[in-house]
């Protein structure tokens, strides 16, 4: 395929070896999967992968969270690469469309470096605050899963209002963006342990954490476990780190609330005022499902698809989370929503499984719950509540890495026709 992309031998170019383009492609290819929110293991998997489809069996790659390294050959020389802005989803999806279509060979060095670009040039789907507006339904989704009490459910939706407007003051003031998680628990908190203070609801600290979920760095804290299980420790540590200053971040913000209201830590108790009858716990999910595709800018083609493997995920990870606790709930949840998408990729029609599996996986995250046991490291009890949460967090993490082997098994080729058939 790369006789229509030959090296680089302008008339101005320097003296010397020419620059390899396929190097080139596979930079550009992988600081965009980064960009992407892609585990670094996986992205120096696909490019392994995409080296020996184009003719550089012998690539190699070094990810991390801000760039990568990439040579063709023992031999050749490494180039760094930076992270450049984040992707949106529905970019992430085109994206990795486009590295499938470029290692079956459908095309070429050319043209998928054009596609790249296009890509990244693409304007979104929607509006950025219909995207903020998606967080809404997912917070009172979620509450009505956590706290399926009228009044609490009430309480989330004005305090999800009241994240979308930080989040939108955050993106035209950007100097604001790293107060986000501090003052958004400390408005919501006050918001929910005002209310708890006038005995207008109960169970405050879910009510809470169903509002925050979606700034909540959860996924984060799993991709930076599942890195450092996988041998990405650097990337890992990173992440790590980032993910738990912007909880202690969130967490600063609940407890300077427990004390502008003047309302005892022990309020932050993990305690279900009611329990979600099966018709409740499919209108949360349905509405949180909602909220998240809107929110983050999911292709509309994929839709169906994405609904399908985070219903039959629901329908594991739910029962056996009631049954077992969050830590194999979290697990089941991350290895059925792996198995679930690499089978509806095998389908005709089906997306890649990358697109139908992060969005299971962003549910299962908030759906393991280990953030509840985190948010009462504060309030005391505290040795449990960190077990309980990094167990939570490891469930996950440990069902990523299961669910990452699960998407390498290779298509079923087609049984061949009996002669006379």
């Amino acid at each position: 395929m790369f006789s229509t992309f030959p090296p680089d031998r302008g008339p101005h170019a320097p003296a010397g070896p020419p620059t390899d383009p396929r190097r080139r492609l596979l930079l550009e290819l992988g600081a965009a999967l980064l960009s992407g929110g892609l585990p670094v293991h996986d992205v120096e998997e696909e490019l392994r992968g995409l080296g020996r489809a184009l003719g550089a069996p012998e690539v190699r790659v070094a990810a991390f969270t801000t760039g990568l390294f990439v040579a063709l050959g023992p031999d050749d020389a490494t180039v760094l690469e930076p992270v450049g802005p984040a992707l949106r989803f529905e970019q992430t999806a085109d994206l990795l469309d486009l590295v499938h279509r470029l290692r079956a060979g459908a095309v070429d060095g050319h043209r998928a470096l054009s596609d790249l670009d296009a890509i990244r040039r693409a304007p979104a789907r929607w509006p950025t605050w219909v995207a903020d507006l998606g967080m809404l339904p997912v917070g009172v989704g979620l509450c009505l899963f956590l706290q399926p009490v009228a009044v609490n459910v009430l309480a989330s939706a004005i305090g999800s209002l009241i994240v979308v407007g930080l989040t939108m003051t955050a993106r035209r003031l950007p100097l604001l963006r790293p107060l986000l998680p501090v003052t958004a628990g400390f408005l919501v908190s006050v918001l929910v342990l005002a209310a708890a203070r006038a005995a207008l609801l109960d169970g405050p600290l879910r009510t809470i954490v169903a509002t925050l979920a979606i700034l909540l760095p959860g996924a984060l804290l799993v991709t930076g476990l599942s890195e450092i299980a996988a041998g990405a420790a650097s990337a890992g540590t990173a992440r790590l780190v980032s993910g738990s200053v912007q909880l202690a971040l969130f967490l600063a913000g609940v407890v300077a609330a427990t004390a502008a209201t003047g309302v005892p830590a022990s309020a932050l108790a993990d305690t279900r005022v009611a329990e979600p009858s099966w018709w409740v716990i499919c209108l949360g999910l349905a509405l949180a499902v909602a909220g998240l595709v809107v929110n983050v800018y999911t292709p509309p083609p994929a839709i169906p698809w994405i609904v399908a493997v985070i219903a039959v995920t629901a329908a594991v990870q739910i029962p056996v989370t009631s049954a077992n606790g969050a830590a194999l709930g979290g697990l089941a949840g991350a290895v059925t929503a792996a198995a679930a998408a690499t089978v509806a990729h095998w389908l005709p029609g089906g997306p890649s499984w990358q697109v139908l599996y992060l969005p299971a996986f962003w549910v299962v995250v908030p759906g393991s719950f280990g953030l509840l046991n985190t948010a009462q490291i504060e309030v005391g009890n505290g040795a449990h509540a960190v077990l309980a949460a990094v167990s939570a967090l490891f469930g996950v993490s440990v069902g990523t890495l299961i669910g990452s082997v699960i998407s390498r098994i290779p298509r079923p080729a087609p049984a061949p026709l009996r002669p006379g058939a």
